[in-house]
C-alpha cells in the first residue's frame, strides 16, 4: 500500500498513527506529502485543555490501587490533553453550577471544553424526574400575514426546579453556558449499574430495581438525552455504546468488584471508557 492511500485510510478510519501530526502542526507544514486527509486525522481535542465535572466516576479521590487511572487519565495520556477536574465522589446534578464556578474561577476562559458526567446518583437517591418547562399564558404581539396586534398566547419557560432531575440540569447547563458561551459542552450519560455495598448506610440495589420514587434508571439516562435538544448540547450515550454492563456476569470484571462495587468501572472498564469517549468525541470540534 503506497503512502498516500494509507493517509487517506487512516483519516476516514479517525485513527491517528503513533508520530501522527497535531492539527497545528500539520498546517504549519502541510504540503503535499501533508495532505488535507492527514490534517483531518489528528484528534481535534489533541493537546487541548479540558475541563472534567461529575461524580466518583471522575473523582481523582475516589479511587484504589487496582484503579491506577481514569478514563480522563488514559485520554490525558492518548491525547496530550490537559484535565481540570472537578468531580466530586456521592455529587449529583445540582452540584454542576458549583463545579462551574470553581473553574471559572480558577481558570478563566483558559479551557478549551467542558464534559458533565453525573447523575447515577441523582436515581440512587430517587430525585424525582419533573419536567422541563413551566407554561404560563401571556400576551405576544405578532403578525400573521395582517397587521401586527396582541395574542393571547401559551408560553413555556425552562423549569428550574432544583429538586427535580430536568430541573438541576436546567439550572446546571444553563450556568456553563452563562459562564462558558463560546466553550463545547458534552454531556455523557450514566452508564449501567448493578449492586454496590459501601457500607452499613450506603446499599445500593441493581439497575432492575425501580427507586424510591418508583423509577427506573433508564428514565434519568433518557433525561440527559433529552437535554440535547431542550439546551443544544451534544450528549454521548455511554450507557449504550461504552459496552458495558454489569448486569451481565461476565461483563463484570470490567467494575471494580463484583461482590461490593458493579457501580465503578474497573482499571479495564476505565480504558475501554475512554477509548469510546475519544472514538465518540471525534466527531465533535473544539471552538
Amino acid at each position: 500500500m503506497d503512502k498516500k492511500a494509507l493517509i487517506i485510510i487512516t483519516a476516514l478510519l479517525g485513527i491517528v498513527p503513533a508520530g501522527a501530526q497535531t492539527n497545528d502542526d500539520c498546517r504549519r507544514t502541510c504540503t503535499q506529502e501533508c495532505s488535507a486527509q492527514a490534517c483531518a486525522a489528528a484528534h481535534p481535542w489533541q493537546g487541548k485543555r479540558v475541563a472534567f465535572l461529575g461524580d466518583s466516576m471522575t473523582d481523582p479521590n475516589n479511587n484504589s490501587s487496582d484503579v491506577p487511572k481514569k478514563y480522563w487519565g488514559y485520554m490525558q495520556e492518548r491525547l496530550g490533553l490537559t484535565p481540570y477536574v472537578y468531580g466530586v465522589s456521592g455529587r449529583q446534578w445540582d452540584d454542576i453550577p458549583r463545579q462551574a464556578e470553581r473553574l471559572k474561577a480558577e481558570h478563566g476562559d483558559s479551557v478549551d471544553a467542558i464534559s458533565v458526567f453525573i447523575g447515577t446518583n441523582d436515581f440512587n437517591a430517587g430525585v424525582p424526574l419533573g419536567r422541563w418547562y413551566d407554561e404560563a399564558e401571556g400576551t405576544v404581539e405578532a403578525a400573521v400575514h395582517e397587521a401586527k396586534k396582541e395574542y393571547k398566547r401559551m408560553r413555556r419557560t425552562p423549569a428550574m426546579d432544583n429538586g427535580t432531575f430536568r430541573g438541576r440540569i436546567n439550572i446546571g447547563i444553563k450556568r456553563l453556558k452563562e459562564l462558558f458561551p463560546d466553550k463545547q459542552i458534552v454531556l455523557f450519560t450514566p452508564i449501567h449499574r448493578a449492586r454496590a455495598e459501601f457500607g452499613a448506610t450506603n446499599l445500593q440495589p441493581d439497575e432492575s430495581w425501580q427507586n424510591v420514587c418508583g423509577e427506573y434508571f433508564d428514565a434519568y439516562v433518557e433525561a440527559v438525552k433529552e437535554a440535547a435538544n431542550v439546551w443544544s448540547v451534544p450528549v454521548i450515550d455511554l450507557n449504550a455504546v461504552s459496552g458495558m454492563n454489569p448486569m451481565v456476569k461476565e461483563q463484570q470484571p470490567y467494575f471494580r468488584d463484583p461482590a461490593t462495587d458493579l457501580l465503578h468501572p474497573s482499571d479495564k472498564g476505565q480504558r475501554r471508557l475512554a477509548l469510546t469517549m475519544m472514538r465518540q468525541l471525534y466527531m465533535l470540534p473544539v471552538f
